[in-house]
């Protein structure tokens, strides 16, 4: 059988208006070992109670004033008292007084003239069914503690691998299409030279051809105005102009993806923050032109002179995508349910925002957009691990929840948001150099 544990003196609050029981009670309490505490009525012993915070309480039924069923109400509906045991003292017989007792909290009766030996036991009783309660309720807090704290590295180790995932995949796939896009983007744009030079010297062959020729031939001058010659000739070095630019622009876009996904994940490294946004602006240019009903969305960049930080340039760079991304989100939504000439009158804007505090050694990105916002509920829960407002097949919800790691577990950061529903959203990032 579990002991009370004798390292704490036991308290027994004896609240009776009759002397005699009091001084009879007292005794045979102190022969225990226990302190006996006392009240003569109802009010002083609920203030008693208070600051004194007895093991048990001895409440007696009839007194004057507040009797023991009032009295113990009140100690059952204050939360300091609330848990402290009550059992009444009664000269009453009637079990329907008894069950009233029960229901409102007291945890037993004595009747009296009392029997010493009873008195004790069960009061012994009652005391360990005390004691093995609150250890009971000790150990479910520690091991709810426990167990909540396993859910959460349970949570960080699932984002992490499925973070590691996602960078070792589009590492791969980058690697992949990068080398797809280099070798004939480098054939095409190393014979262009070419091209245009041939090109170049066929025009002149004609052209002198045509000065030469001392009767016009009526076959050729058919062909000449069938192939509109002249335009030919003006044409063909834009269209060359163009394939140049095209080129420039695959060479561009496999840049960035290279520079988005970048798999040094061992280590941090020395990285210009500016690189990875425009990085990811560039693969995201598809989202942001105007195509058909769709409007065009506005990207302003406010930047300030940053120096390179120690980072993780993938990580920080899927972070911008998650952010970014979820703007257009909110947008393309937006419009839905707007028309063409309000949405010319509020354009939709992204205003990506970087700055540095040279005292506190820190880099800070805004990316603020001025779509429907979110509300106070749904903003408090975004960092949240599987939360998504989207429907189904359009989120994961672990965007933002791999994002707030990214920021705060593996660069000791902070991300932020702020959002208003009408005006916009704002994330905050603030990195360490």
């Amino acid at each position: 059988m579990i002991a009370v544990p004798l390292s704490k003196t036991i308290h027994i609050l004896l609240v009776d208006d009759n002397p005699n029981n009091l001084k009879v009670l007292s005794e045979a309490i102190q022969g225990c070992g226990w302190k006996a505490l006392m009240a003569t009525d109802g009010e002083s012993a609920i203030e008693q109670t208070e600051y004194a915070r007895p093991d048990l309480i001895l409440l007696d039924v009839m007194m004057a004033g507040i009797d023991g069923f009032e009295t113990c109400r009140r100690l059952k509906t204050n939360p300091i008292t609330q848990n402290i045991p009550v059992i009444f003292m009664t000269a009453l017989a009637d079990s329907t007084d008894k069950v009233a007792g029960l229901e409102i909290g007291a945890v037993d009766y004595i009747t009296k003239p009392f029997q010493h030996e009873e008195v004790i036991a069960r009061l012994k009783l009652h005391l360990k069914i005390s004691h093995l309660t609150r250890t009971l309720e000790e150990r479910v807090q520690e091991r709810t503690a426990e167990l909540t704290q396993s859910l959460q590295e349970l949570q960080q180790t699932q984002l992490q691998l499925i973070q590691s995932e996602k960078m070792s995949t589009l590492g791969q796939l980058v690697a992949g299409i990068g080398h797809e896009i280099n070798n004939p983007v480098g054939f095409v744009g190393g014979n262009l030279s070419y091209i245009e030079e041939h090109t170049n010297n066929l025009l002149r062959l004609v052209n002198l051809q045509q000065q030469k020729l001392s009767q016009p031939d009526p076959e050729i001058e058919e062909l000449v105005e069938e192939i509109d010659l002249e335009y030919l000739a003006e044409d063909l070095p834009q269209l060359l102009s163009s394939m140049h630019q095209g080129i420039t622009r695959l060479k561009d876009i496999s840049l960035s993806l290279r520079t988005f996904a970048r798999a040094d994940i061992a280590s941090k490294v020395e990285y210009q923050i500016h690189e990875g946004i425009d990085s990811t602006l560039m693969l995201l240019k598809h989202r942001l032109i105007g195509k058909g009903e769709r409007p065009k969305i506005q990207v302003v960049t406010q930047y300030s002179q940053l120096p390179a930080i120690s980072c993780y340039p993938g990580q920080l760079n899927q972070v911008f995508m998650n952010i970014i991304a979820n703007a257009i989100d909110a947008f393309d939504e937006l419009n839905q349910n707007h028309s063409e000439p309000d949405i010319a009158a509020y354009p939709n804007i992204i205003t990506i925002t970087t700055s540095v505090d040279p005292q506190r050694q820190t880099v800070t990105i805004c990316i603020q957009d001025n779509g429907p916002g979110m509300l106070a509920e749904v903003q408090a829960r975004i960092f949240e691990q599987f939360f998504t407002t989207k429907s189904v097949g359009k989120g994961t919800g672990l965007g933002l929840a791999i994002s707030y790691q990214i920021i705060v577990d593996k660069h000791n950061g902070q991300i932020n948001c702020l959002s208003t529903p009408g005006e916009g959203t704002k994330f905050i990032i603030t990195l360490p150099m």
